[in-house]
């Protein structure tokens, strides 16, 4: 199974998580990584993060970026729902959760997807912070993360 969804609704991770592995006896690990909006980014308090996409661009390059994953490791299902639109802290923004028979595929897949989605996936972010509205640029890390990847 593999499921990715771009949406404004928040998700709950229990449900997504047992759907994802229902009735897959196969499955020997679920790995899953959510992320939050945090309150600061590069020394400013943040009050809100707006998430903008490219509908259909978007969807087609997580596709691509689960494929890639699937090349890869001996996936069972993957699930990737990321959300757009005004997020405040606290709230989730994407979940990424792989199953497998061995939890060293699950790890590995999770964390290239996610390292592949920082860089590659067409999502573009703007904090509202004290001084104003800013929009967010690409990290340095984040292409580092997805480099090592090339080697392996």
């Amino acid at each position: 199974m593999t499921e990715v969804r771009v949406e404004a609704a928040d998700f709950d991770v229990s449900v997504e998580i047992a759907r994802l592995r229902a009735g897959d006896a196969r499955v020997g690990a679920v790995v899953s990584f959510v992320g939050t909006v945090r309150d600061m980014n590069d020394g400013d308090n943040v009050a809100e993060l707006e998430l903008e996409h490219y509908p259909g661009m978007t969807e087609r390059a997580l596709h691509d970026i689960v494929e890639q994953a699937r090349a890869r490791w001996p996936l069972y299902g993957v699930l990737v729902i990321h959300r757009i639109g005004p997020m405040r802290p606290l709230d989730q923004i994407v979940l990424v959760a792989c199953t497998s028979a061995h939890r060293g595929e699950a790890f590995a897949a999770c964390e290239f997807i996610m390292d592949y989605l920082k860089t590659d996936a067409p999502f573009w972010k703007k904090e509202q912070t004290p001084n104003g509205a800013r929009w967010v640029d690409a990290r340095v890390t984040d292409d580092t993360a997805r480099a090592k990847w090339a080697s392996r």
